[in-house]
């Protein structure tokens, strides 16, 4: 299975239940496709770049999934017939790009400080 990064941009109108609901349906079309779902990042409202259909606000959500070469195919076509979606991505993430977990608070050590340099003579 790839790993893949799906940003779609959801209409402003859309209340956070409907956002969460569109969130979830997304998700049911990729573990129905065979996928898993790695992480899910819901960005909130914000402002948009430029104007997407009269709109120049819009709830952006980040999902990280799994999938097989034929899933993104079925996720894309899925989006593109949803009204609320302003926009929508779809691309394939290399390993080594994939957001790393952060390492637990305790057994970071902070860095030791750095010796005063000395003065060019």
């Amino acid at each position: 299975m790839r790993q893949y990064e799906v940003a779609f941009i959801v209409h402003p109108e859309v209340d956070e239940d409907g956002v969460s609901a569109l969130t979830e349906k997304v998700q049911g079309w990729i573990t129905a496709s065979g996928g898993t779902v790695e992480k899910v990042e819901r960005l909130g409202k914000k402002r948009l770049s430029y104007v997407i259909r009269k709109q120049r606000d819009g709830h952006y959500v980040l999902i990280y999934a799994k999938m097989n070469a034929g899933g993104p195919l079925e996720l894309e076509r899925n989006l593109r017939l949803t009204e609320q979606m302003l926009r929508f991505m779809v691309i394939r993430v290399e390993d080594s790009h994939l957001p790393s977990p952060a390492p637990p608070a305790e057994t970071a050590e902070p860095a030791p400080p750095a010796a005063p340099a000395e003065p060019a003579a």
